[in-house]
């Protein structure tokens, strides 16, 4: 008989540093279009068993599906743009997902914190800096970028506490536990579907008031069909078949010219628009302390 394999050590974990100023995640993560390649991401996290049911049952985001983006796309904000925030950030959102947990169709309970899925969540987003870099940049990505980008996704899964035996440790490896997952762990999950056709009709925001409403649906059409062809066309085709979702060839040219246009109206957008307030804010804050600093350099003394 022979003998069992040892157990693989653990890697003792890293500390958590924040993202530095001029970073690529610093550069593309704060713009609005950004946004777009993050719903693939989410539906990748929610086809995980565990996120699904948790989501399913646990998240506000049928109810209040504006505000629910909002409160995830400020904490992802604040990950890369927040200094010693970032760090707090983590873990506080490590304290709020302490006590969620929810039981699925066949009796399994599954919980928030599990670190597999906690794993998987910030890691999706190294996919979604890859599908914003091939659809939507003007000059996509080079591959020393794409390293340094998957270099500082780390450390936004080091500022959440994820364990550091479940990071791929390289973008190679990274792409090889991208596709076993979708292969062996990823299902055709309920709130993967619920989250792609919330996405397609896009409801009009809570803040809208009810005699106003009619007069989004225009405006939620053309946004609902955006998010369609974004989010069905930037998941993996394995993920897409999972799904069951059909994709063409016409619709590929259909997300490159789209993506195209897009990637050139927002390059030519001033900072203010192109970017979210915590990524402005942040932005202009760093310049601020550069000129500081010049003017300190060079004062009379």
């Amino acid at each position: 008989m022979s003998a069992a394999p040892s157990p693989r050590p653990a890697r003792a974990r890293r500390p958590a540093e924040s993202i530095a100023p001029g970073s690529v995640l610093w550069e593309l993560t704060g713009q609005r279009l950004y946004l777009g390649t993050t719903g693939s991401a989410f539906v990748l996290q929610v086809m995980h068993p565990a996120i699904g049911t948790v989501v399913g049952q646990r998240s506000s985001y049928r109810s209040d599906p504006w505000g629910r983006a909002a409160r995830s796309f400020a904490s992802v904000q604040t990950w890369v743009y927040g200094g010693q925030a970032a760090i707090d950030e983590g873990h506080r959102l490590r304290a709020m997902h302490k006590d969620l947990s929810a039981i699925d169709e066949t009796g399994r309970r599954h919980h928030a914190l599990t670190a597999e899925p906690w794993a998987w969540v910030p890691l999706t987003a190294f996919h979604a800096v890859s599908m914003y870099s091939r659809y939507f940049l003007p000059r996509p990505l080079t591959e020393e970028q794409l390293d340094e980008a998957y270099t500082e996704i780390l450390q936004m899964c080091r500022i959440l506490q994820v364990r550091e035996d479940l990071l791929p440790p390289t973008r190679t490896a990274f792409w090889a536990y991208y596709d076993d997952m979708i292969a062996t762990t990823l299902e055709n999950h309920p709130t993967a579907h619920d989250v792609l056709a919330l996405a397609a009709r896009t409801p009009a925001p809570l803040s809208v008031p009810a005699p106003l409403r009619r007069l989004w649906f225009p405006a939620g059409m053309a946004h609902g069909e955006f998010n369609r062809l974004v989010m069905a066309g930037t998941l993996p085709p394995a993920a897409r078949d999972k799904l069951g979702l059909t994709w063409s060839r016409f619709d590929e040219a259909r997300l490159r010219a789209v993506g195209a246009a897009a990637g050139r109206a927002n390059a030519a957008l001033p900072e203010r628009i192109k970017y979210l307030p915590i990524a402005f804010d942040a932005r202009r804050a760093v310049r601020a302390a550069e000129r500081l600093d010049r003017t300190l350099a060079t004062r009379p003394v």
